[in-house]
């Protein structure tokens, strides 16, 4: 079995909530100590001719933590662009990203990426739909489409980004047309501990580049634990993670199929508020 951290984030192309001070290197940190094997993005700025520290967010981040990475271009400017990104430890056997915008104000991508663990295919989508629920409906069904096509019955799927759907209708349909279950859908409540601290991220990182041992580097995280038989657990809605700084609105999904949720949450706390107006998600899967 393979149990793996899996990151859903809006980073908001590296600028804090407001877009007042650029957080990439801070967002960097957290990332490294959260020890992710995939971290699906949006908002991630490939290209900015004006300003060097926002150019290639994917590149700098995936370097950071030593990840593959895969980048679907969707909203092209004159001088810059931004999309969804892809960041994973196994290897990336192909990606391609698709146009599924719905109009000419917003420009949206679906990023579907395969990946090899443990000698089987994971079919990954990044997601980050539009702000109109008609436009989110169409898009939906462009990436139904794209899974029945292009996925074979029975191959693990996992489906994360900004979902813009704070009213929570879209989950049916992926339960009942594609399997798909949203991590959250029988979490547990949280069972205490600190959140990981952007110090502890810090140590953890100097440490690496000295070639030293991290073991001695506590970092309390907040817990979600699912029972395996389900017995314990607490039906949940998807947690709520925008804006950052006060969640109200639900927004941020992982969908999965094939996996066994073994912890789900969502990082809150004033340090994760300043560095994107969405709040992060973590899961740990396990593919059997």
């Amino acid at each position: 079995m393979s149990l793996i951290r899996v990151v859903s984030y809006n980073i908001h192309k590296g600028r804090s909530a407001l877009g007042r001070r650029d957080s990439l290197n801070e967002l960097r940190l957290g990332l490294y100590g959260l020890r992710p094997d995939l971290v699906f993005l949006q908002e991630v700025q490939g290209r900015n001719e004006q300003k060097s520290l926002l150019d290639a967010q994917h590149e700098s981040l995936a370097a950071a933590l030593r990840l593959d990475v895969a980048y679907g271009r969707n909203a092209i400017r004159h001088a810059t662009d931004h999309g969804n990104a892809l960041l994973s430890r196994y290897p990336i056997l192909d990606h391609e990203n698709l146009d599924i915008s719905d109009h000419r104000l917003e420009q949206r991508g679906l990023l579907h990426a395969r990946v090899e663990l443990g000698g089987r295919a994971v079919h990954c989508f990044v997601v980050h739909l539009g702000l109109f629920a008609g436009s989110r409906s169409r898009q939906i069904l462009a990436l139904t489409e794209r899974i029945k096509r292009m996925v074979p019955d029975g191959e693990p799927i996992l489906i994360a980004g900004d979902f813009n759907d704070w009213n929570d209708r879209l989950a049916p349909m992926f339960v009942q047309q594609l399997g798909l279950y949203e991590v959250f859908s029988h979490a547990p409540r949280s069972h205490g501990g600190d959140l990981p601290r952007l110090r502890d991220s810090v140590k953890r990182l100097s440490n690496a580049l000295r070639g030293l041992p991290n073991s001695g580097v506590s970092v309390m995280e907040r817990t979600n634990q699912l029972g395996m038989g389900g017995s314990s657990s607490l039906l949940l809605p998807p947690p709520r993670t925008f804006p950052a700084v006060f969640p109200w609105f639900r927004l941020d999904r992982i969908y999965q199929r094939g996996f066994a949720v073994r912890s789900a949450r969502v990082l809150r706390g004033r340090e994760w508020a300043k560095l994107s107006d969405h709040s992060p998600l973590l899961a740990e899967l396990e593919l059997p």
